[in-house]
């Protein structure tokens, strides 16, 4: 598939980003200028944020989209609302700090990964041709949690919280339309949902770097993050 075929809306998920969201910006500019200008669209969904990260992307970049929520309800829900609004063929979902970065999905199209039909596209650190860059600590604290959530709801994905994620928009809507998760658990129910609509899984390769400033806190969260994979298993496994 050539990038002029390649259709593409890329949703981010914003709240309070201020701090480092200037340089990814100058990153997405850049990334948008080897793009074919038609193909592409960028959606943010500003999750309640209370800084000046939506003032600093009004300046910043010119052609975008800006849905705006009235309170902070989670990562699942934002993502929902963007995906709903979404135009292209395919949507990317993408962390604001650029963890993976966006030209990985030009690499991926380069050697022909996305030829499969009727799945779903995770970037996957567990990949053995991915590359990793993080503490130790951090590195072994998410493949713990990735086994617990393997045994818990008999997932096979061995890695299903990068977010970095590519669908047909076609499959996007019958995902999300069924999501109940507003959270950061919200990847694990696309699991869930897929295999329930019979809907593959493919995990590709990416090089990752792990960057600060992250909202999620693996140990103060992990209590209610197993709080709703309880939920998750009572209402699908």
């Amino acid at each position: 598939m050539s990038m002029n075929k390649l259709s593409l809306s890329i949703i981010f998920p914003i709240y309070n980003e201020e701090k480092r969201i200037k340089k990814n910006l100058y990153y997405l500019n850049k990334f948008l200028n080897k793009y074919p200008k038609n193909n592409i669209e960028i959606i943010f969904v500003n999750d309640g944020s209370i800084d000046n990260s939506i003032k600093i992307i009004e300046d910043k970049l010119k052609k975008k989209k800006i849905i705006n929520l009235k309170k902070n309800y989670g990562k699942g829900f934002a993502l929902k609302k963007g995906i709903e609004q979404a135009k292209k063929n395919w949507i990317l979902t993408c962390d604001i700090d650029l963890s993976v970065p966006l030209n990985q999905i030009l690499i991926w199209n380069k050697k022909k990964l996305l030829v499969s039909n009727n799945t779903v596209f995770f970037g996957s650190r567990q990949h053995k041709k991915s590359k990793v860059e993080a503490k130790k600590i951090r590195i072994l604290i998410g493949f713990i949690l990735q086994k617990l959530i393997s045994f818990f709801l008999k997932i096979k994905i061995k890695d299903t919280q990068c977010g970095y994620k590519l669908y047909r928009k076609k499959d996007a809507i019958k995902i999300f339309k069924k999501m109940k998760s507003h959270g950061f658990e919200h990847d694990i129910e696309v699991v869930l949902i897929c295999r329930k609509l019979d809907i593959k899984i493919q995990e590709l390769p990416v090089n990752w770097v792990h960057k600060s400033g992250s909202k999620v806190n693996l140990f103060k969260d992990i209590l209610k993050f197993f709080i709703k994979i309880f939920f998750l298993k009572k209402n699908y496994v």
